[in-house]
């Protein structure tokens, strides 16, 4: 039977090779998914935009303050993306109704017609080259233990003064959609 040390060491083993795979996923993620929608001049981070913006439920947009927590980013990276994606027509941006401070993101109508006519079929076929020999069971296994360990992640950030979490739990842009 293996001793209290040992399997303490075994666990953060385990723990660092879990971590650093991710590391590699995200890295792999942004260099491969940009390859995959570059062509209609996006990048990953900008796919996520897109697909957090085309869900039915924020038709009419989104604050940038909203935007920023459900994609787990700060406002000040995302003001930029948001600046460069409005300069490509991709987005349109306007006071908020509810707080003329605030602005409020929508998709442009050339930036809907780009997103659902030329990067969302490249995106399912990036999706399946990926996980293509994945069974819908495995992929559900793996994303229920990603919004396990992204709901641990979100308390912590709580705790140590990380502001209100930001996000659904959904986590990857697009909630149950295409981001």
């Amino acid at each position: 039977m293996p001793t209290t040390d040992t399997t303490q060491i075994t666990r953060i083993d385990l723990a660092n090779r879990l971590f650093f795979r991710l590391y590699q996923c995200a890295n792999m993620l942004h260099k491969t998914g940009t390859r995959a929608v570059e062509a209609e001049g996006l990048t990953t981070q900008q796919w996520a935009v897109l697909g957090a913006l085309s869900r039915p439920q924020v038709e009419d947009g989104m604050g940038v303050g909203e935007l920023a927590r459900y994609l787990m980013v700060s406002r000040q990276n995302l003001s930029g993306l948001i600046g460069r994606m409005e300069r490509d027509g991709h987005l349109v941006s306007a006071p908020d109704d509810r707080d003329r401070r605030a602005r409020r993101v929508r998709m442009s109508e050339s930036g809907r017609i780009v997103w659902q006519q030329h990067a969302l079929p490249k995106i399912h076929a990036y999706y399946e080259q990926v996980l293509g020999d994945f069974s819908v069971n495995d992929m559900s296994h793996a994303l229920h233990y990603l919004l396990k360990m992204l709901d641990r992640m979100e308390q912590i950030d709580r705790q140590n003064g990380g502001g209100d979490g930001g996000g659904d739990g959904g986590g990857d842009g697009g909630g149950d959609e295409e981001a």
